[in-house]
């Protein structure tokens, strides 16, 4: 079959950094051909070569058989390559239909035709977006259709998808699959990059690897398993993904939370936690995951229930509260709420403990906060240039070992993980699961919000599953199944869920 996109030996170099070193790449029209590498492996920049942002020091780019030597972003559009970025690039105070013709807005136009385009476009894609809706005010898988339509709008034969279900929920994330699966029916090329392998081996029909600026191998989706890829990307396999398995025998209990309500989403909630122990939430987005240990971190108030530390009930009304009775939060979004992202990166990885950091009149050390900072940095392997660099100078992975950092230094028994690896690559991912496993070997009580089944599977002692603001049930490792933990995320919630196994 013909390539629509072929690229061929393409080198990129920035000062003495090689990023790109003789890549080959070929995507066929109505194909998904998933790019996949650690952070740093060189995707971004190859598909910033195919979409006009950057010049190949060597190396050519074919697309439909011609090299068109593109100078600039509009010449890779007219050529029908669209990239859809996890940051989406939307003029968020115009509509939806004005953002998908925008730039047929400075010529003389029909508004009802635009509209009525702009209609067919969407429904064309199985959605119902109101073209006269303000961007601004769409949830993000709704913006990601429009960022679509825009493509399509410009005939786009070739589509690049880069991390798109980071930020969707479970459900927003399927039918973001169905749409590129519509896409590859229509005869256009995808490109798919993402760090979800498990949605990569159910959309992708071919896969490249990239490691250290160079490409790995090509293979069919039915030729790999899992296992395979991971070893390629970082050497090791899926099993070694999740660190070495410490020793640990789950001690006393740590925390019990007693029939926890808020009077709206969280319905009764009961669980404990032992020294020692990594216990999973599962259970689909919009469960009421998130804001039951927001509760029990006093980030919100509850109107009923009874929390206990080590077997004394414990008033939490705040963060502090909770900071003070031993218990840390890792948050979801770790840019907005688990980080000051304009602050120094010793600032943010200190800052949830500051009595040993002071002298008598309440002023920082610099220099202990200094010392402090980089024995937290060595321990957590933390990459970065400076740590007076802003936490925002960070890659992903790097800000969420901040985070961590954050709570280590504060030293309490209990942590809890909200989606701890979200948007990070797997090499991070495989020092993340390490440090969570060695708190737990430590003797704290860790609890982990995830909503890749696979990482509940590979980091938990025991699972619970969470619906409509219950505990549905409990699965222990002999029970670890994709079809058992779903069938918990979707069945009524039961009347004793601590004690309720599916077999």
């Amino acid at each position: 079959m013909e390539n629509l996109v072929q690229l061929s030996g393409i080198r990129k170099s920035f000062g003495g950094v090689r990023a790109l070193q003789g890549v080959d790449f070929a995507l066929r029209a109505a194909e998904v051909h998933a790019l996949l590498g650690e952070n740093g492996a060189g995707k971004s920049t190859l598909m910033r070569v195919l979409g006009g942002e950057y010049r190949p020091d060597a190396g050519t780019v074919e697309v439909a058989g011609e090299e068109p030597h593109f100078r600039a972003p509009s010449d890779a559009i007219a050529k029908g390559i669209a990239i859809i970025h996890q940051e989406m690039a939307l003029a968020t105070d115009l509509t939806v239909a004005e953002n998908i013709f925008l730039s047929e807005i400075p010529t003389v136009i029909s508004w009802r035709d635009l509209n009525r385009r702009a209609k067919a476009l969407i429904d064309s894609l199985g959605f119902a977006i109101d073209p006269s809706a303000t961007v601004g005010d769409l949830s993000v898988a709704h913006q990601q259709v429009v960022e679509i339509a825009k493509a399509l709008s410009r005939n786009a034969r070739v589509m690049v998808f880069d991390e798109p279900t980071a930020v969707l929920s479970v459900q927003d994330a399927e039918r973001l699959l169905g749409i590129i699966r519509t896409l590859r029916d229509r005869g256009v090329g995808v490109i798919y990059i993402s760090h979800r392998l498990d949605e990569v081996f159910r959309i992708a029909d071919r896969i490249t690897v990239m490691k250290d600026g160079a490409s790995v191998a090509t293979v069919g989706r039915d030729e790999v398993e899992i296992d395979d890829v991971i070893r390629m990307m970082v050497g090791r396999s899926l099993k070694a993904l999740f660190g070495e398995d410490v020793a640990r025998t789950p001690g006393e209990e740590v925390l019990r939370v007693e029939d926890l309500t808020d009077g709206d989403r969280i319905k009764g909630v009961s669980l404990t936690v032992r020294a020692g122990e990594i216990v999973g939430l599962g259970g689909l987005v919009g469960a009421g995951r998130t804001e039951f240990v927001r509760l029990v971190f006093g980030a919100e108030r509850a109107q009923s229930g009874r929390i206990f530390i080590r077997g004394k009930e414990t008033a939490i009304r705040s963060p502090g509260d909770a900071v003070r009775a031993g218990i840390g939060l890792v948050p979801e979004n770790r840019k907005e709420q688990g980080l000051i992202l304009d602050f120094p990166i010793r600032v943010n990885a200190t800052m949830a403990r500051l009595a040993p950091l002071v002298n008598r009149l309440g002023f920082v050390r610099r220099a202990r906060e200094q010392a402090v900072a980089g024995d937290l940095a060595r321990r957590l392997r933390l990459k970065a240039g400076s740590l007076g660099d802003p936490a925002s100078s960070l890659s992903g992975g790097n800000q969420q070992k901040v985070v961590l950092a954050k709570w280590f230094h504060a030293g309490g028994d209990i942590l809890i993980f909200d989606e701890p690896t979200r948007g990070v690559d797997v090499g991070a991912k495989m020092e993340i699961y390490s440090l969570i496993k060695s708190l737990a070997a430590e003797g704290r009580a860790v609890l982990v919000i995830s909503s890749e089944h696979l990482e509940l599977f590979g980091l938990c002692d025991r699972i619970l599953v969470m619906r409509e603001g219950r505990i549905t049930g409990a699965l222990g490792p002999q029970d670890y199944t994709e079809e058992k933990l779903l069938k918990l995320a979707m069945v009524s919630p039961a009347a004793s869920p601590e004690k309720m196994v599916v077999n």
